[in-house]
């Protein structure tokens, strides 16, 4: 039987570590500020979040493959409700 997925900013950063070895990472839940925007759960937490992040797996690649990136990191969180992401990608 599998169990829900947490959706924390604490998941998210272990996952962000995990896949990306970054040299910079912040991870905020600002699922508050959206209370009653599409996508919020009603509990004020894990559904839209920013991600401000440096890694050297983004050397080289355009804006939107360092994107992609981090996206296709956090897809399984995607899939189990996470709606907003912001990232800022950072040197």
């Amino acid at each position: 039987m599998s169990t829900p997925l947490d959706i924390t900013a604490t998941a998210i950063e272990a996952t962000l570590r995990q896949a990306l070895a970054p040299t910079r990472l912040e991870v905020l839940d600002e699922s508050a500020a959206h209370a009653g925007h599409a996508g919020a759960n009603g509990t004020g937490f894990g559904t839209h979040f920013r991600v401000r992040i440096g890694s050297p797996a983004f050397a080289g690649k355009s804006r939107v493959a360092q994107h992609r990136l981090v996206y296709d990191a956090l897809q399984k969180f995607t899939a189990a409700g996470l709606h907003a992401l912001a990232i800022e990608i950072q040197a």
